[in-house]
C-alpha cells in the first residue's frame, strides 16, 4: 500500500486549498500548498537556464521542509547547483519572478534557519570543494558546501585547523557556519566563525558580485569614486556606522559568544577595519549569498 493524496478544498485568503498526504492507515502524513502557476513557470525557466538539479516536485519539497529543528516550512522548490554560475543564474531568475531565497548546507540548524517558504539552494552536493590551502598564510579557500571536517582533515596534514567546531562538525558545512556564525566547544579559544573569516565572494539578490573583507580608507574612497551599485552599498554601510557607531560601541555586549541576529555590526566600525565580510557572518543569507570563503 502507498500513501494517498487528496485535496482539502477549504480555503481562505490566507490559506488556499491544501494537498494532504495520508498513510495507508488514514493518518495525515503531510499537508502543504500545491505549487501555483508562477512557481511552475519559475521551475521551467530554471531548468532551461542552469546545469544543476531543479526539484519542484512535492516529494523534494517535503524532504527539504525541515532541518534539525522542530520547524516545518515547505519550500517553493529546491535547486542543487553544479556551478557558481548556476547559483548566480538561479538568484537572477528568482529576482525576476519575485521569489524569496533560502540557502542550505548540511541542514543542521537548530532554530529553523535552513527552511523557509522560498526557493532553497542546496550547496552540499556539488559546491563542496576545498579550492586551496595556503600553508604560509594559514588560510584556505572553500566553497560554501564544504563540510567542516573535510577542511580540518586537509588542514591537519599541515598542522593547521579551523578553530570553531560545532557538535555537527562531521556534516555541517562552512557556508552554514558562516550563515549562523557557528562556535563550538573550542570557540572560546579559537574564536567564532566570524573571527576566522578573511574574505567572502558574494552575490546580492539584485545580481551584484563582489569580494568583501576589511576596507581601508583608500579602498573605500576608490570604491565610492567608481560609482555604481557597489558604491551605493558601501556608502550605505558607511552611513550606518556613522549614525549608529556610538550606540554599537555602548550597547553591543562584549561577550565571546555573541551570535544572535545581526551581531557583527561592530565589524563596520573604523577601529575594526570596516570589515564587510565579518559583518555579514551570522546574517543567515538574508543579505547576500556566499559563493566562496577565504578563512
Amino acid at each position: 500500500m502507498t500513501h494517498t493524496f487528496e485535496v482539502d478544498h477549504r480555503s481562505s485568503a490566507r490559506h488556499p486549498p491544501y494537498e494532504i498526504v495520508r498513510t495507508p492507515r488514514g493518518r495525515v502524513a503531510s499537508a502543504f500548498e500545491p505549487s501555483p502557476n508562477q512557481h511552475r513557470a519559475l521551475a521551467a525557466a530554471l531548468r532551461r537556464a542552469i546545469k544543476g538539479e531543479v526539484r519542484f516536485d512535492n516529494g523534494s519539497r517535503s524532504l527539504y521542509a525541515t532541518d534539525a529543528s522542530n520547524y516545518r516550512q515547505v519550500p517553493i522548490g529546491v535547486v542543487v547547483p553544479r556551478t557558481v554560475d548556476d547559483v548566480v543564474e538561479t538568484i537572477k531568475l528568482c529576482h525576476e519572478y519575485g521569489a524569496p531565497l533560502v540557502m542550505r548546507g548540511g541542514g543542521t540548524s537548530l532554530a529553523g534557519q535552513g527552511c523557509n517558504v522560498a526557493v532553497l539552494i542546496d550547496f552540499s552536493k556539488y559546491l563542496n570543494r576545498i579550492l586551496s590551502i595556503d600553508v604560509l598564510q594559514r588560510m584556505a579557500e572553500v566553497e560554501p558546501g564544504c563540510v567542516l571536517d573535510h577542511l580540518r582533515d586537509a588542514a591537519e596534514k599541515h598542522r593547521l585547523t579551523f578553530g570553531p567546531d560545532p557538535s555537527t562538525h562531521d556534516h555541517c558545512t562552512l557556508g552554514g557556519m558562516i550563515g549562523n556564525n557557528s562556535c563550538g566547544v573550542h570557540s572560546i579559544m579559537a574564536g567564532r566563525t566570524s573571527d576566522n573569516v578573511e574574505k567572502l565572494d558574494i552575490v546580492t539578490y539584485d545580481g551584484l558580485r563582489m569580494t568583501v573583507g576589511p576596507t581601508s580608507d583608500a579602498e573605500f574612497r576608490s570604491i565610492v569614486a567608481a560609482g555604481g551599485r557597489r558604491a551605493e552599498i558601501y556608502q550605505a554601510m558607511d552611513e550606518l556606522r556613522r549614525r549608529y557607531g556610538d550606540l554599537i560601541r555602548e550597547r553591543f555586549p562584549k561577550i565571546p559568544r555573541r551570535v544572535s541576529g545581526y551581531e557583527n555590526l561592530n565589524e563596520l566600525l573604523p577601529e575594526n577595519g570596516f570589515n564587510i565580510a565579518r559583518a555579514l557572518v551570522g546574517t543567515e543569507s538574508t543579505c547576500v549569498t556566499v559563493l566562496k570563503a577565504t578563512l
